[in-house]
């Protein structure tokens, strides 16, 4: 055999020996942990999924949302936030904190799923759907702040109109404040 083939077969295996333990490797190394930026509620506890599956990759704050929003009327968006109320009647609708202490309003695409009613409260939410600024009229806030359990005191004083953030969710995901280990 001339030289230069025996060269080329060792070089071979060199080459053959090194991909082999580098698959080796790979495989045994296990799936990859999500980074913070992908999910960062990967140390919470999931309270639950509702709607279409989603996760909680590429969720923005509500501040880059209504960033996005200055340049359009309506836009496609992942969330996440802060739960402040949910529906206490049947779990059809929920309120996230947005950055400047007011809230957004989140109802359900097709009134096709629901929340929980109750202890939602300070949970994270990542919700994905639809948002756009909208004028929300008295008699659609009366029917919120009842389906809330407000006080009938506060309800009567609801007397004008209010200018809103209005999201359609077609998926919600509920992560607990409580971190895992």
């Amino acid at each position: 055999m001339p030289k230069f083939a025996q060269v080329n077969e060792f070089e071979m295996m060199k080459k053959l020996l090194f991909f082999a333990l580098l698959g080796a490797f790979v495989a045994c190394s296990g799936p990859a942990k999500e980074s913070e930026t992908e999910n960062p509620f990967a140390n919470a506890s999931l309270v639950g999924n509702y709607g279409e599956t989603i996760d909680a990759k590429n969720a923005i704050s509500p501040s880059e949302m209504m960033s996005r929003l200055e340049k359009a009327d309506t836009i496609n968006v992942k969330v996440q936030a802060e739960i402040t109320a949910t529906c206490a009647a049947k779990g059809c609708w929920m309120n996230l904190k947005l950055e400047d202490g007011e809230e957004m309003r989140v109802t359900f695409k097709d009134y096709a799923f629901f929340v929980p009613t109750e202890g939602m409260q300070g949970n994270k939410a990542v919700i994905e759907g639809v948002v756009s600024r909208t004028l929300t009229d008295v008699a659609t806030l009366k029917h919120f702040a009842e389906d809330a359990g407000k006080p009938q005191i506060e309800i009567d004083a609801i007397t004008e109109p209010k200018k809103e953030y209005k999201f359609e969710a077609t998926g919600v995901i509920i992560y607990s404040e409580e971190e895992t280990e």
